[in-house]
């Protein structure tokens, strides 16, 4: 056995449909509880899985990641796959690296991003990753994105976060926010340093409101400067 610790690094993918999120919660399935097992049933050691940040009920992931350290070291491509193999089909790791002993999944990481699709025509193959929302498709694109782009940069999100949220620092950092359509599909895409709870829902609602409402995108910036919840749009 290696003295050393060693570190894994990990790229997940799921559909969060049937989770109550990532985090893991007494008496609910949950994203972390699932991987955990999984690493515990292969290693037979008890680990402790980092995440680098939380999902909520039903969100899905492109690329979370997280990291686990265990005093031994694995064979990464048979360990991978033995981990894919299972996990439920609505759990994929996509890689698997070693790192660094001081890497943290969270700490580390420099920027978050979510995708967020609106679909204008019922379909099936739409329904578990879109919401179905037609009246987005009067919605203009050039106004959506002259109202979003003005929360570009570091400002104080209190106005956009919930009410009971315990985080005591609201302030963050957008680095790129846009709105664009495919085809059925109006996609909304926001990257930054950190988010604060319901964070990004509000910022979509309160966007949609200015544009649907013509109202100045100016107003937008009203809303930060009042640090209310009240002042934003509904989630």
């Amino acid at each position: 056995m290696n003295s050393k610790t060693l570190n894994y690094k990990l790229t997940i993918q799921y559909d969060g449909t049937e989770f109550a999120g990532w985090q893991i919660q007494p008496n609910a399935a949950t994203v972390q509880q699932k991987i955990v097992d999984a690493i515990e049933i292969l290693t037979k050691e008890k680990v402790n899985l980092i995440g680098s940040g939380r999902t909520d009920a039903g969100v899905h992931a492109l690329g979370q990641v997280a990291n686990f350290r265990i005093d031994r070291e694995l064979e990464i491509f048979k360990f991978q796959h033995s981990l894919n193999a299972i996990l439920p089909q609505s759990i994929a790791i996509t890689t698997m690296q070693s790192v660094k002993e001081d890497f943290h999944s969270r700490f580390d990481a420099v920027k978050r991003s979510y995708i967020y699709l609106f679909n204008f025509t019922k379909s099936p193959f739409y329904f578990r990753y879109s919401s179905h929302l037609p009246r987005f498709d009067k919605l203009n694109i050039k106004e959506l994105n002259n109202a979003g782009r003005l929360l570009l940069g570091q400002h104080d999100f209190t106005s956009f976060s919930k009410k009971n949220s315990d985080t005591k620092n609201k302030v963050c950092t957008i680095y790129n926010i846009h709105w664009r359509k495919s085809g059925d599909l109006l996609i909304f895409y926001i990257e930054a340093d950190r988010f604060l709870h319901g964070m990004v829902r509000t910022i979509v609602g309160t966007i949609k409101k200015i544009v649907e409402d013509n109202l100045n995108h100016e107003s937008i910036l009203n809303v930060l400067i009042q640090k209310d919840r009240s002042a934003a749009g509904e989630s």
